[in-house]
């Protein structure tokens, strides 16, 4: 194991046009995915890669944010880095002037997420293996070390995360089978708001000849109307025994909310996700309350963890979708996905890598933690543009073996 220096960081601004409709919602109309990418460089040695998701020119805004926060990192070995990281990244989090724009939201913790995410393809390249192994290879002691637990310790401590793994190890043989057959994904991209009905009826068939059984409509068109007649068209299309989720991105006001979501409810979703305003906590727990059993899923815009404590604790939601790309990275993720257990609740992720990082973490989660391995979100827009592009296959996530975090970008390499 050879412990790399970190000689120099750079940013890179990544921008993808995607093809028309894609990408859309109710809220999001602009169809081109956005990577503000962190980049350490190590000499001779392996270089780290890690991003998060923007939609268009705030990816300027995150990249000066890496910039700024990124420096105390320089002329560090990755070794030492990553053994106290916790406290690290907490200190980088607590920039004494940065901190004032959030505290731990927006532009700065994106930054923050994208800086994480590097460190911890670097720390894996350096080791020679993919993320999901290096997380599992940690003893429990050492990977407490890489979380960040203030304002936590209430509920969860390094003593009792520490105990948490120690657990599960009894059962972790048996739940390593998973890297073998593989982890279930479902389809976000044949249902996206612009699409047409003949678009949404071509790309449905067409991923159900690929092996998915689980399919995500987006919601919250002016028009509900239009919402419930696409609702019982993409049923109709997948049948009972196949799996439906809606999306409204937060479209509606709560009074809109409860009226719709029990629209929708008489097509026997999965999940209603992100239903009304992202940081309404109290709407979601009545929400969740109106339409049980139906369930409530959101974390694509819950900012961190402690946001994420408070939802759980009011029992507002039913599927935690955390993403290492909108949290502060890998890092928060698994404390979020700690938090996760402790509730008994499913983490099933926004994808915002395009499932590149996550399906490494859903394997430490459900090995390591004990979650079930519910589903993995996939979209595969910008799956051309990675070197280690995930690999679905009968709907199913396929085990990544190559070192590092799957971040590397072919432009990249080719500059």
């Amino acid at each position: 194991m050879s412990d790399y220096t970190i000689q120099s960081i750079s940013t890179y601004d990544a921008r993808f046009p995607l093809p028309p409709g894609a990408g859309t919602d109710s809220i999001h109309a602009t169809s081109e995915y956005c990577l503000a990418t962190t980049l350490l460089t190590t000499g001779n040695g392996p270089c780290g890669s890690g991003f998060v998701l923007t939609l268009g020119d705030g990816n300027t805004l995150v990249c000066k944010a890496i910039q700024m926060l990124v420096k105390p990192l320089e002329g560090m070995p990755i070794e030492t880095v990553m053994a106290d990281f916790g406290n690290i990244s907490r200190k980088i989090a607590d920039h004494p002037a940065l901190r004032w724009l959030g505290p731990h939201k927006g532009v700065v913790q994106l930054a923050l997420a994208s800086i994480t995410n590097a460190c911890f393809d670097l720390w894996a390249k350096s080791r020679g293996v993919p993320l999901w192994k290096l997380l599992l290879d940690l003893t429990p002691e050492e990977l407490v070390r890489v979380l960040d637990l203030s304002y936590l310790e209430e509920i969860l401590s390094e003593r009792t995360a520490v105990s948490m793994l120690r657990a599960q190890l009894p059962g972790r043989a048996q739940r390593e089978a998973i890297l073998k057959s593989g982890y279930p994904g479902y389809d976000t991209s044949v249902g996206w708001m612009d699409y047409d009905d003949a678009k949404v009826t071509e790309l449905t068939k067409k991923a159900l000849d690929q092996g998915f059984s689980a399919f995500k409509l987006k919601v919250g068109s002016p028009d509900e109307s239009r919402d419930l007649r696409r609702a019982a068209m993409l049923r109709n299309l997948i049948g009972e025994e196949s799996t439906l989720m809606f999306d409204a991105n937060q479209r509606w006001h709560l009074p809109d909310a409860l009226r719709i979501c029990g629209e929708l409810a008489k097509f026997g979703p999965y999940w209603i996700e992100e239903p009304t305003d992202p940081d309404d906590i109290q709407a979601h727990v009545e929400l969740s309350r109106a339409v049980s059993p139906t369930k409530i899923a959101a974390g694509e815009h819950i900012a961190n963890r402690v946001l994420f404590k408070n939802f759980m604790q009011a029992k507002a939601l039913s599927f935690i979708q955390v993403d290492c790309t909108r949290v502060a990275g890998v890092s928060e993720f698994l404390t979020v996905s700690f938090l996760a257990k402790i509730f008994d609740l499913p983490v099933v992720p926004h994808v915002g890598d395009m499932g590149q990082m996550h399906q490494h973490l859903v394997l430490f989660n459900h090995i390591a933690l004990g979650l079930k391995a519910a589903f993995l979100e996939h979209i595969p827009h910008l799956r051309t543009h990675f070197i280690h592009p995930a690999r679905v296959q009968g709907g199913v996530y396929e085990t990544p073996q190559e070192p590092g975090a799957s971040a590397d970008l072919k432009v990249l390499a080719q500059t």
